[in-house]
């Protein structure tokens, strides 16, 4: 017995900022696998997407790496096995299925976003055109699940440089009406003034956040759009909303495919097909009513009363708490899976692929603008967009100036006053801030990289996915942007500290003290940023860029143990830290040409000069004070050169 269900508010709802929306009546068999599936006049013909046998396996370990022998044995996994469907355009299609079906799998197969970490086969036709894998990218449109959104920008401003990024050329005047026609589609102008929001301050809501999401992909005029579990974290009034404005985009000839979890039993009738994935198979694809029909002809009738989505995703899935249970529930879905293939809805689907194969007269692939800036540009409008946002954080301005001032507040209170006298300490205490400026700086700017870098990184590798632009691009943008800030901080720093515990009183010495001290500051950011171009978790890069710093201050600062007495290997690896030459330096600018007093109660006077520190640990260090100063600032274009190199390998990495 098949039950028909259908939707007919007889209010306009609301969305969650309580702007009226449009009232929609839907009916379970007003859309038809005919091709059309509504949409109104358009200037764009119709299109339809295709994906037949599409089967991805990847090979893992079997144990565990300290598990050797399980470890060095692999086997194969299979994650989707012959999956085919067929959609038209002005119709939506919900994949559904428990965790691990591999419904994001196969939107990640179908968007050009698997990686070579396992072997990929079948087809995506466009229009009855087969695509290229390179060209899957520039065709689909693909909506995460997690929004990525910098924070401090308005919802209008994130719209603009998302355009600027991927419109070449449109005039600014443009841009503006393309933005403002894309808010006003997704029912976001009474909010295009407001900004994002974090976790640190309130900003759009939820909802709102996906729907700009949404907005970044349709900027570029997509005919496919998928939608990897767009209601996560919504609450069903608003995850319903969410649904119902996708149908509304699919009904302006798009085509929707939208992975969904648990979705309310009102939005049965929304979609145009559904389809059920279990253990990386498609168990049914077809309309809501036809589903309904096929379970029951299977005998498992829906019970009255009852969510179809639920008691369907949980008739198709494989219960793994036990052995037995996990052996009947795998024969049952697969039994199912079976009757499907040999139903009539198959053969149509399987048909309307046909049909689009062999028509006389194909439309061509409807790619995505494709009207992408130069480099340059984009990089000066990621700039752009990097120093907007980050600018406005007015805490972490005001901590990344001060950071480094604050510390110098420590060691100037613990050392007061440097003294001329030996005996109270005067070289002791000049090595002491010395290894101090060198040793903490990179620290400083290594916090910066760790608490800024990450929430950039993930949107640029969603944006880099899409074709924005590059991962290294990214990473240059946010190099320029923390030149400035490192460069002030470093000089309220060393302004204070300097004069404050009374170092050498010359005005070019104070300028070699600074201009020293900025490079290890710059030198902990951008290493830090370098590892999390080809390392995931910052914890990880936090340690190991510490545990560089102090290896690099072991090797090459000389304090601990002088060059010349180290082993050989020590000496060589000290040519590549940039403490040893930071050190070198420092010593040279506050010790060479200084004269000590001697305490007449001291016994023996053996340091009168700072020359004799300059010629006792560093031997030539006076006469290498340029070169050291080219070595020392070599190491900044030589990690700009390394970064570019990590965020290329990134671009090859596959991240979930």
């Amino acid at each position: 017995m098949s039950r028909k269900y259908s939707v007919r508010p007889e209010r306009p709802g609301r969305d969650d900022a309580g702007e009226a929306k449009e009232s929609f009546k839907f009916a379970s068999g007003a859309a038809k696998d005919d091709g059309g599936g509504g949409g109104g006049e358009t200037a764009e013909p119709p299109c339809c997407l295709s994906a037949s046998n599409i089967t991805y396996a990847v090979s893992e370990r079997v144990g565990p790496w300290w598990d050797l022998p399980s470890y060095r044995k692999r086997r194969t996994r299979q994650i989707l096995n012959d999956v085919s469907f067929h959609v038209d355009s002005g119709q939506i299609m919900g994949i559904l299925g428990n965790s691990g079906s591999g419904k994001t799998t196969l939107l990640d197969a179908i968007s050009g976003r698997i990686g070579n970490s396992g072997t990929l086969s079948g087809d995506v036709f466009v229009n009855g055109r087969k695509l290229a894998r390179d060209e899957y990218r520039d065709c689909f449109s693909y909506v995460l699940q997690s929004d990525n959104l910098l924070s401090y920008l308005t919802v209008e401003e994130t719209l603009t440089y998302t355009a600027q990024l991927a419109l070449r050329k449109h005039s600014a005047k443009a841009i503006q009406s393309k933005v403002s026609a894309v808010m006003g589609e997704l029912s976001l102008s009474h909010v295009a003034r407001s900004v994002i929001g974090g976790r640190v301050f309130p900003g759009i809501s939820g909802g709102e956040r996906r729907r700009v999401s949404i907005a970044s992909q349709l900027l570029q005029d997509p005919r496919v759009i998928l939608l990897d579990e767009p209601t996560t974290g919504l609450d069903s009034m608003t995850a319903n909303q969410i649904v119902v404005l996708l149908a509304q985009l699919a009904r302006r000839n798009r085509i929707v495919v939208v992975t969904i979890h648990q979705p309310r039993s009102e939005l049965f009738t929304v979609f145009n097909r559904i389809a059920l994935m279990s253990r990386g198979e498609l168990v049914f694809c077809g309309q809501p009513d036809e589903m309904v029909d096929f379970f029951s002809r299977c005998g498992y009738e829906c019970p009255e009363y009852c969510n179809p989505f639920d008691i369907y995703v949980d008739l198709t899935s494989v219960d793994t708490r036990s052995s037995e249970r996990e052996g009947a529930t795998f024969g049952r879905m697969h039994d199912m899976t079976r009757a499907y293939q040999k139903s009539a809805i198959f053969r149509r689907m399987l048909a309307g692929t046909q049909r689009s194969l062999r028509a006389p007269q194909k439309a061509a692939v409807p790619f995505k603008s494709k009207e992408s800036p130069a480099g340059a540009d984009k990089l000066a409008v990621l700039l752009r967009r990097t120093m907007r946002n980050l600018s406005r954080d007015r805490m972490g301005v005001l901590m990344r100036l001060s950071q480094n001032l604050i510390y110098g507040l420590f060691v100037a209170f613990f050392v007061m006053r440097l003294d001329d006298d030996v005996a109270k300490g005067a070289v002791q205490d000049r090595i002491g801030i010395i290894y101090q400026s060198v040793g903490a700086s990179p620290y400083t700017g290594m916090l910066n990289a760790v608490a800024l870098f990450p929430a950039l990184r993930a949107i640029g590798d969603q944006e880099s996915q899409d074709g924005l632009y590059s991962k290294w691009q990214m990473f240059l943008a946010y190099v320029f942007h923390i030149l400035p800030f490192s460069v002030l901080s470093v000089l309220v720093f060393t302004s204070f500290l300097y004069w404050t515990v009374g170092m050498h009183p010359e005005t070019w010495r104070f300028l070699c003290f600074t201009a020293v001290v900025t490079v290890p500051h710059i030198t902990g950011e951008l290493l830090t940023v370098v590892l999390l171009g080809v390392v995931q978790d910052p914890n990880m890069v936090n340690t190991g860029v510490a545990l560089l710093n102090i290896a690099g201050i072991l090797l090459g600062s000389g304090f601990l143990r002088s060059t010349a007495q180290m082993p050989t290997v020590f000496q060589w690896l000290s040519y590549v830290t940039f403490q040893k030459y930071s050190c070198e330096l420092l010593i040279v600018t506050e010790f060479h040409g200084l004269r000590f007093a001697c305490n007449q109660s001291f016994p023996r006077c053996l340091i009168t000069q700072g020359d004799q520190i300059v010629d006792e640990g560093y031997p030539g260090a006076v006469s290498r004070y340029t070169l050291d100063f080219l070595l020392l600032y070599a190491f900044l274009p030589a990690l700009l050169l390394l970064g570019v190199v990590a965020f290329k390998i990134r671009d090859r990495l596959v991240l979930h």
